[in-house]
C-alpha cells in the first residue's frame, strides 16, 4: 500500500496529466521510408482529385479514417534523413546535436541511458518492441543495445539493420541469411512464408490481446517499427485476409512452419487488383502507358501497410481499449529511390515526396518532413490539424507527459500535448539536425532547379519559427545558410538569406549553441567557439524554481508548476536548490576569456547541467554519487547561458560546480561568476 500510494504521489506531482484516472496505453507506429505524399490525407488524395490520367495516385483509406478520427501533424520532422539516426533520436528523446547513433553509423548499439521504453517501465508500463531494431550494436546474442536493455519487456524482430532491408526472413528475393529474434532467441526457421509486414502485425495483435488477458486493465506501450516500404519491395503472398481486429484480418497461428494465417502460396505474388492493369497518360508520347512493375509493388506494399494499421486499430476498437489508448502512425525519414530489384523505383511517380523538394539522405523538406497521424479517442478532437512544427524526439517528453511523468532532463525535445489537445500552453523549440552522406540529391525535373544533383557531404538544419536555415556540402561555419520561409514557402524556391542578414548571424551561431562534438561523426564547425548570448543587460545572482514531488530521474521543469521561484546569489539559490525534491538554477555565465574551457560537476544527489542548449554534463542516469563527471567546450568571451538541474536523494545533498579555462587552474564556480 506505501509503494502504491507513492507511485501515484509521482504521478501527481511529476505531470501535467497526472490528473487522468487511468493512464493511456500507447502504440507508436514507425513505417520505413514511407514519404509524407505517399498518404492520402497528405498528398495522395489531392492528386486522386484532380481526376488528371497523367497523375497516378495511391489510396490509404485506413489511415485517412485514422486521421478523420483523431489529428494530423503538418510539419512534424524526423531528425535525421535516414533511418538509424532518426530511430536513435526518437527513443532516446535527444536531437542529432546530442545524439551517440548519427550519420548512417548502422547497428551501432543506442545509448544506454533513459529511453521512451525505460522511462515509461518505470512508470508502470509493460513495454514492448516488435519489427525492426538495427541498434544493437556489436556482439553475437549479446548485443549491448539489445531492445532487452534498453526498458523493453519483451522483443520480437529484425535485430540488424541490414536484415530489414527483407521482407521474408526465411525466403527472399535480395539477402538470404537473415535472422528473427523472440528476445534473444533465433526463430527464424520456423517463418515459412512469413511477409514482415504481416507477420509484425500477428505478433502485435497477439501481443495485445494476450497482454488484456493476463494484466487487464494495466497500460502498455508498444514500439511497432515497420521495415516496409523500404528496400526490397516485395509483395505478400495473398490477398489481406477478410475483415480486422478480434475476429478477422491477420491472425497469429504460433506454429513453426505455419506462424501466421499468411503463411502460404507464393512468397512474393500477390499485386492489389486495381494495381495489376492500371494505366497513366504518358505526357511524353500522349499514350496510355501502363505502369512499371516496379510502381505496381509500391502502391500494393504502402496499401498493405494501410490495411495492417486498420486491422490494428479495429483490434483496440474490439477490446474496448481504443477509448483509452494513443496511437502515433509516422514515418522515420522522407521516400526512398531504392527497390532492391533490377527495376529502379523513383518516388516521382507517386510524388512521394508531396508538395517538398528532397528525399531520403536529403535536408530539404522532402526528406525530413513525416506523414504523422495520431489518435486518441475522447481526447484528441478528430479532423485536427497541428501546425506545431516538432521533431520525433518530441514523443518521449510528450508520451511521458500523457503518462502523468515529467521528461528527464537529457531529453531536449518538448511535450507536444497542448498542441494535440488544445489544453495549456505549447512550448516553442528550435529544431536542429545535423547529417553527412556522400551523394547527391537526385535531379528530379519537379525539384527546384538548384536543389537539383545538389552535393550533399556536410549538411545542416534548423528551423526558427517559420524559418528553415538549410546547408549543403558545409566547407566552414562561415558558410551561409540557405533560408526559406516554409510556411509560405514549402518547396523553398525563394532564398531569403540576403533579405534577412540578422537571421543569417543568428542561425551561424544559434547551431554552435545546440550540439556536442562527436569523434565518430565529425563536422567541419566542430573547432568553431561557442558564441555568447548577444546584448545581455546583466546583474549579478541567479534566478532558482523548485519542485515538490517524488520523481524517478532529473526533470527537466518545462510543464511543471513551480512550488516557489525566485533569485538572489549563487549560495542563497543552491541551498534553495539543496533542500527541495528537485528544481533549478540559471543565470549567464561570464567567460573571460576566448579558449577551451572544461566544466566538472560532482553531486550528492543527481543533477545536469545545459550551456545554452548544449546537454554539458549528465550526473543523472547511472551516476554514482560523490563521482565526477567532466566536459570541454571552446567558448567565445561573453555571457553564457547556463541552467543547473537537480534532484534530492540521500539526506545530505550537494552539488558543486567547477571550471578551469584560459590563465586559471581548476577552481569552484563563485557568486561572481554569475548573472
Amino acid at each position: 500500500m506505501r509503494k502504491m500510494l507513492l507511485f501515484f504521489g509521482l504521478l501527481l506531482a511529476s505531470g501535467a496529466w497526472a490528473q487522468s484516472a487511468r493512464q493511456p496505453n500507447i502504440i507508436f507506429i514507425l513505417v520505413d521510408d514511407l514519404g509524407y505524399g505517399d498518404v492520402g490525407v497528405f498528398h495522395q488524395n489531392a492528386r486522386k482529385a484532380l481526376k488528371d490520367p497523367s497523375v497516378p495516385f495511391m489510396e490509404t483509406p485506413s489511415l485517412d479514417k485514422m486521421a478523420s478520427g483523431g489529428a494530423v501533424f503538418t510539419q512534424q520532422y524526423a531528425n535525421a534523413p535516414v533511418c538509424v539516426s532518426s530511430r536513435s533520436s526518437l527513443l532516446t528523446g535527444v536531437t542529432q546535436g546530442h545524439a551517440v547513433v548519427r550519420n548512417n553509423q548502422f547497428d551501432r548499439a543506442l545509448e544506454d541511458n533513459y529511453t521512451i521504453a525505460s522511462t515509461l517501465k518505470a512508470a508502470g508500463y509493460s513495454t514492448v518492441a516488435i519489427g525492426k531494431w538495427g541498434l544493437q550494436g556489436t556482439g553475437k546474442n549479446d548485443w549491448p543495445g539489445h531492445p532487452l536493455k534498453r526498458g523493453f519487456d519483451n522483443y520480437y524482430g529484425y535485430m540488424r539493420h541490414s536484415d530489414g532491408h527483407e521482407h521474408y526472413p526465411k525466403e527472399g528475393l535480395y539477402r538470404k541469411t537473415k535472422e528473427v529474434y523472440d528476445n534473444t532467441v533465433n526463430v527464424t526457421e520456423g517463418l515459412d512464408k512469413c511477409y514482415t509486414g504481416d507477420l509484425w502485425t500477428a505478433r502485435a495483435k497477439q501481443w495485445i490481446i494476450d497482454h488484456k488477458k493476463e494484466k487487464k486493465s494495466a497500460p502498455f506501450f508498444m514500439y511497432l517499427a515497420y521495415d516496409t516500404p523500404h528496400a526490397v519491395i516485395e509483395l505478400p503472398t495473398q490477398a489481406y485476409p477478410a475483415g480486422g481486429g478480434l475476429t478477422g484480418g491477420l491472425k497469429w497461428v504460433g506454429k513453426p512452419g505455419h506462424m501466421i494465417n499468411t503463411a502460404s502460396g507464393e512468397i512474393d505474388s500477390w499485386m492489389a487488383p486495381q494495381f495489376k492493369n492500371a494505366q497513366y497518360l504518358d505526357k511524353a508520347t500522349g499514350k496510355m502507358t501502363p505502369w512499371k512493375d516496379v510502381n505496381k509493388r509500391y502502391a500494393t506494399v504502402v496499401q498493405r501497410l494501410d490495411a495492417q494499421v486498420g486491422d490494428l486499430l479495429q483490434l483496440l476498437k474490439d477490446l474496448k481499449i481504443d477509448d483509452n489508448t494513443i496511437v502515433v502512425f509516422t514515418s522515420d525519414n522522407g521516400p526512398s529511390q531504392e527497390s532492391y530489384l533490377k527495376e529502379d523505383y523513383t518516388p516521382e511517380f507517386f510524388q512521394g515526396y508531396g508538395p517538398f523538394d528532397g528525399i531520403k539522405r536529403d535536408q530539404w523538406e522532402g526528406g525530413m518532413r513525416t506523414p504523422t497521424i495520431v489518435q486518441w479517442k475522447g481526447t484528441v478532437n478528430g479532423g485536427k490539424t497541428v501546425l506545431q512544427p516538432s521533431f520525433l524526439s518530441d514523443w518521449m517528453p510528450t508520451l511521458l507527459d500523457a503518462a502523468g511523468l515529467a521528461a528527464p532532463a537529457r531529453t531536449d525535445g518538448v511535450s507536444l500535448l497542448p498542441a494535440l489537445t488544445g489544453k495549456g500552453i505549447q512550448q516553442k523549440q528550435t529544431l536542429y539536425s545535423e547529417y553527412f552522406f556522400d551523394g547527391k540529391t537526385p535531379g528530379y525535373l519537379d525539384f527546384e532547379q538548384n536543389h537539383r544533383n545538389r552535393m550533399r557531404n556536410q549538411m545542416q538544419f534548423i528551423r526558427e519559427g517559420d524559418y528553415v536555415g538549410v546547408r549543403y556540402d558545409i566547407r566552414s561555419s562561415d558558410d551561409d545558410f540557405e533560408i526559406y520561409n516554409v510556411v509560405k514557402d514549402p518547396k523553398e524556391k525563394r532564398n531569403l538569406a540576403q533579405e534577412l542578414p540578422e537571421l543569417q548571424k543568428t542561425l551561424k551561431e544559434r547551431v554552435l549553441q545546440l550540439r556536442l562534438r562527436s569523434d565518430e561523426a565529425p563536422r567541419p564547425y566542430d573547432s568553431v567557439p561557442v558564441p555568447p548570448v548577444p546584448g545581455k543587460e546583466a546583474r549579478k545572482g541567479m534566478q532558482y524554481q523548485l519542485y515538490k514531488g517524488g520523481f524517478l530521474w532529473v526533470p527537466k521543469g518545462t510543464g511543471l508548476k513551480a512550488v516557489k521561484a525566485g533569485s538572489g546569489d549563487m549560495k542563497t539559490a543552491l541551498n534553495a536548490l539543496l533542500n527541495s525534491d528537485a528544481g533549478s538554477l540559471s543565470g549567464y555565465l561570464r567567460v573571460p576569456a576566448d579558449g577551451a574551457y572544461t566544466f566538472y560537476l560532482k553531486a550528492e544527489g543527481k543533477a545536469f547541467v545545459r550551456l545554452h542548449d548544449i546537454a554539458l554534463l549528465d550526473a543523472d542516469y547511472g551516476y554514482v554519487p560523490g563521482t565526477e563527471v567532466r566536459q570541454t567546450l571552446l567558448l567565445k568571451a561573453g555571457l553564457h547561458s547556463m541552467r543547473l538541474l537537480f534532484k534530492r536523494e540521500g539526506q545530505n545533498p550537494k552539488a558543486a560546480l567547477y571550471w578551469s579555462g584560459p590563465g586559471f587552474e581548476k577552481r569552484l564556480l563563485q557568486p561572481a561568476d554569475f548573472y
